[in-house]
């Protein structure tokens, strides 16, 4: 008999960090699931179990009662418990297969494995390490001005008469700081909130685009909107970029949806003058394209006041403001935000529900004071006086280091520069040996998204101090010599 046999199957443990209660339970669950205890196979009555292994009887009754709850076991007075029909997750067939021979096939969306076949995002297992690039220095933030930010906020957070997802106090607060210093023109509740301006991007291909609609992104480009533009459904083009940008001139494909970085051109750092995002914008207009500007490190200029936003630059309504506080502030801060034309507030907010891409207000009521408080500011502006320094630093490392094998394209701002290959070298060897080395750099070919042959890396300095930036630049300087 089965029932006679369950003691043996029973291992209960007094040294187990889980009660004798919380074992029982699981067992006897386990047993059942697998199907070593069959539909319809009485159990000893809890007297006897309990006698057998040597636990109180409360301990077994607890036990039938929970499983009995949940459906495992039917119970009746006076009589033994038994195992409910249906339960057993072993389907028999004709031939056994050992559990280390088993393979299983998920079914799963073409967009999910295409994943396979992309390189964004880089991974880099461990510690960051120079040259990485897109990072801020986290040593160098106010973390004990942040953290009395934080713990305001959880403790104010019963007290928040609002509870908008999009939390009013820093729409207000990041509207005055981006009127202010981007020239940006909008009303505070344009500004929607996200986890990450990942997470605008793919908000905004998913209300503006449909499936089939053709995109363009900058070649070389932010691998992000190429995939994030490819998960909406769109037809991503890479349109190459000249001296002044993203070069429109002579198209015939007119698009749907236009990203374009014109602060600091990623990856090369070239600022979009004033001419090229007019003609941008009166193109866009003429085919009713919508423009996804992103800032990501905007804040961060070194030979003079920064150019005047896009959103801020012409009364266009197709443009939306993408910005985020992981590069200013640092990478574990991880809001976004999007500021979106004024007609189409009510319809990004509910898109935002519906996708699940909202921000924690706790975060979200900390940053409102850390800007309104001039914290945010004052980071930026030494965090731009530090940067200016890193980037001097770098230039003059890799020029002593690698001399004549890197041709340097000097950024006006930013967090990173590009390094172009003089002779025909394979980046993507280059970037696997520096990276067994020790130091990360990001090969230029993998950013383009058109035919090209240029080679080169794509190199993080802000959040580097002077003594690694000279270390790893001599690691480099040594591969590519």
């Amino acid at each position: 008999m089965i029932a006679d046999l369950l003691p043996g199957m029973l291992h209960l443990s007094p040294s187990s960090d889980q009660t004798l209660l919380g074992q029982l339970t699981n067992q006897l669950r386990s047993l059942i699931t697998s199907g070593r205890l069959p539909p319809g196979q009485r159990l000893l009555s809890s007297r006897h179990l309990a006698q057998s292994l040597n636990v109180s009887r409360n301990t077994v009754s607890s036990a039938i009662e929970q499983l009995a709850a949940e459906g495992y076991l039917s119970t009746s007075p006076g009589r033994r418990p038994v195992v409910t029909a249906g339960l057993s997750l072993v389907v028999s067939t004709p031939q056994l297969i050992k559990k280390d021979q088993r393979t299983y096939r998920h079914r799963v969306s073409p967009w999910a494995r295409s994943l396979h076949h992309t390189n964004w995002p880089p991974v880099y297992k461990g510690c960051p390490r120079p040259f990485q690039p897109g990072l801020a220095d986290e040593r160098e933030f106010p973390h004990d001005v942040w953290g009395r930010c934080l713990r305001r906020a959880a403790g104010s957070a019963l007290l928040r008469g609002d509870r908008s997802h999009n939390h009013p106090a820093l729409q207000a607060a990041l509207l005055q700081h981006l009127a202010e210093h981007r020239g940006i023109t909008a009303e505070p509740s344009q500004i929607i909130i996200v986890p990450s301006a990942q997470a605008g991007i793919a908000l905004i291909a998913k209300v503006m685009v449909d499936a089939g609609d053709l995109a363009w992104v900058e070649s070389p480009g932010y691998g992000g909107a190429l995939v994030a533009l490819q998960a909406a459904g769109a037809v991503v083009a890479g349109v190459p970029i000249d001296n002044l940008g993203i070069a429109i001139g002579g198209r015939k494909d007119a698009p749907r949806l236009i990203f374009v970085t014109p602060s600091h051109q990623y990856p090369t750092g070239r600022l979009m003058p004033v001419g090229r995002r007019l003609e941008l914008i009166r193109y866009a207009d003429s085919v009713g394209a919508s423009i996804i500007e992103d800032d990501y490190d905007g804040e961060f200029h070194y030979e003079a006041r920064p150019v005047s936003a896009l959103q801020g630059l012409a009364s266009s309504t197709r443009i939306f403001y993408l910005g985020t506080f992981s590069k200013s502030m640092f990478a574990d801060i991880r809001i976004g935000y999007i500021v979106v034309p004024e007609g189409l507030v009510e319809t990004f907010e509910l898109a935002q529900r519906h996708m699940g891409l909202l921000a924690v207000v706790t975060i979200q009521d900390a940053l409102a004071e850390f800007i309104l408080a001039g914290a945010y500011l004052a980071h930026v502006r030494r965090m731009t006086r530090l940067y200016k320094g890193r980037r001097d630093r770098m230039l003059q490392a890799l020029a002593s280091e690698a001399g004549d094998q890197l041709t340097i394209d000097v950024p006006a701002g930013g967090m990173q520069l590009l390094a172009r290959c003089r002779t025909l070298l394979n980046d993507h060897q280059l970037s696997a040996l520096l990276l067994n080395a020790g130091v990360v750099a990001r090969p230029l070919s993998s950013l383009f998204f058109h035919k090209s042959k240029e080679q080169g890396l794509f190199l993080g300095f802000a959040a580097w101090n002077e003594k690694e930036i000279d270390h790893a630049a001599r690691i480099l300087g040594r591969i590519v010599r």
